[in-house]
């Protein structure tokens, strides 16, 4: 009986202690702005993608292009963002640089963007539904798109340096503008973010 007594209270302590343990391990999420910046590992994030387009599509609108073909056409350019290569060491999802790229053309008010060769198969599928389909009063024609005046192309790539813990990652974004009647370049683009990943503040 003794034994058992001594025994009961060591099980419930023990008990006691996983519950702690679970506890302590339980997931926390919470909910922050979307703007806030938040780095965890250092690779390409959120901020990094939103940062970039913006301030590369602003330079890009802030160039002798712009001004010469509303001289010449007097209307919005229009352009289409085409591949965005990813070739750096880690996973970048470059859909949504691209997306930020159209969002900050778009917000500009400066040019006009038209759909991706996929989304322009999407839409044309729906326009050859609508002959069927749709009345004639809103049935939308075939052959009536607006044709890009220029392509925005580019790549991103990376260049890391490592060395015990701590690491140094740096990015470079090229984005190019061309003229598609052409083939001019009419804008070249660069954006460059380094960043160190160590255990302690970094201090030049």
């Amino acid at each position: 009986m003794k034994g058992m007594r001594i025994a009961r209270p060591a099980a419930i302590l023990t008990a006691a202690a996983l519950m702690i343990a679970g506890c302590s391990s339980k997931t926390v999420v919470t909910r922050v702005d979307t703007d806030e910046q938040i780095d965890l590992s250092g690779r390409w994030n959120d901020t990094d993608s939103r940062m970039v387009s913006e301030e590369m599509i602003k330079d890009c609108l802030n160039h002798p292009w712009l001004s010469e073909h509303m001289r010449e056409k007097a209307k919005k350019p229009v352009v289409i963002v085409g591949s965005v290569r990813n070739k750096s060491l880690e996973h970048i999802p470059v859909a949504t640089f691209v997306g930020d790229i159209e969002r900050a053309y778009v917000n500009s008010g400066q040019v006009q963007v038209v759909a991706s060769a996929v989304e322009r198969e999407d839409l044309r599928s729906e326009k050859r539904d609508q002959r069927i389909n749709a009345t004639e009063e809103t049935l939308k024609e075939m052959g009536r798109e607006s044709g890009a005046d220029y392509m925005l192309i580019g790549e991103i790539n990376q260049i890391i340096d490592s060395e015990k813990g701590e690491k140094v990652s740096y990015y470079q974004t090229d984005l190019t503008l061309v003229n598609i009647e052409t083939n001019i370049k009419t804008w070249l683009g660069q954006k460059k973010i380094k960043k160190f990943i160590g255990r302690s503040e970094y201090k030049p």
